[in-house]
């Protein structure tokens, strides 16, 4: 695809009023003769000049453009309803050729639930698949980090919602680097735009496209990673959901899909690879000692001090003080009101 064509498509797709469906169905009026669609919409020099300063902004960032009807556009997305005709990556583009599974879930995750989520998806990187997530903080970001842990230099995909340039979390900056050194970040947005909520919701949508499969983590009922199990869904994408504790809010979105049958239930790496061996290994390396794990039985989501698990395992409070920092450590309990709780 020459720049002119480039150019055309990217004056229609941000010309006032213009998304995706109303993008196809003018393609189609015309039969893919952008110079007749743009003459309908007539859009005026500064529609014009904006196009030409994001072409200009985007070669300075080494961002690239991919349309739809090019190799380069992933296949899954691609066979979406209303998805975007073009795509602003940045990155390696090659990213986009492998095979993907979408990885979601809250920004609150616990330390447990986001080692789960990271060991998953470096399992799927080493398997040679793209993890594609949104860059968010907690889950998102597990996801994103799990797979960089892989050997490889295309492991994940972010999908953002504002421009591919704009970073967001801004405490994401690190890892926003780290997936354009060694992934991409992608969005149909122009070059710096900043987003609102109603990209978000969209950016959820193409998360959803994009892999074969969706994990979904922790995460509220009414959350945002549910709208993206409903968008996986719509596109018949397998459903996995990782169960949680049923005391907490951020429990309710898994396990309700599993109980529901909505989703399959997704207890590890092991659901999808044979790594059982690599399991038996990781939980005779890291095996804790019997006491411990009586320590850890006994603290739940409601605050219990020292001295109660004292009584409970029947050991001295100077006894157990070395166990409970190694299970703070460990990201498995932390420190609440004067007492422990599950993290």
């Amino acid at each position: 695809m020459d720049n002119i064509d480039l150019f055309n498509k990217l004056l229609i797709l941000r010309s006032p009023n213009v998304g995706p469906v109303r993008y196809n169905k003018l393609i189609h009026k015309y039969d893919g003769n952008l110079a007749m669609v743009i003459d309908e919409l007539k859009p005026d020099v500064s529609i014009r000049n904006a196009v030409a300063r994001e072409l200009d902004l985007a070669d300075k960032l080494h961002i690239y453009y991919i349309c739809d009807d090019t190799d380069l556009y992933p296949e899954a997305l691609r066979n979406m309803s209303s998805h975007p005709p073009v795509l602003s990556v940045r990155g390696n583009i090659n990213t986009l050729l492998k095979q993907c599974v979408s990885i979601v879930g809250t920004r609150h995750a616990t330390a447990a639930g986001m080692n789960f989520i990271a060991d998953i998806a470096k399992e799927f990187a080493s398997h040679n698949y793209a993890v594609v997530s949104g860059l968010a903080m907690g889950t998102d970001s597990a996801a994103h980090r799990g797979a960089l842990r892989a050997a490889g230099s295309t492991q994940t995909i972010a999908v953002v919602a504002g421009g591919a340039d704009y970073i967001w979390p801004l405490e994401n900056e690190k890892l926003y680097w780290e997936i354009v050194e060694r992934g991409a970040v992608i969005s149909e947005m122009p070059v710096g735009f900043v987003p609102v909520s109603a990209n978000f919701v969209m950016r959820n949508r193409w998360i959803a496209g994009l892999g074969q499969k969706l994990i979904l983590g922790e995460a509220d009922l009414n959350s945002g990673s549910m709208k993206t199990v409903r968008f996986a869904r719509e596109a018949n994408r397998e459903i996995w959901a990782i169960p949680s504790h049923p005391s907490d809010s951020r429990s309710l979105g898994p396990n309700s899909l599993i109980k529901s049958g909505v989703a399959n239930i997704c207890m590890g790496a092991s659901d999808f690879f044979n790594v059982e061996n690599k399991e038996q290994m990781n939980i005779k390396n890291n095996k804790k000692i019997d006491s411990e794990n009586t320590i850890l039985d006994a603290i739940g989501m409601i605050p219990v001090s020292e001295s109660v698990l004292s009584e409970i395992v029947k050991k001295t409070i100077s006894e157990i003080k070395s166990e409970l920092v190694i299970l703070e450590m460990q990201g498995l309990i932390r420190k609440v009101d004067g007492g422990y709780v599950r993290s």
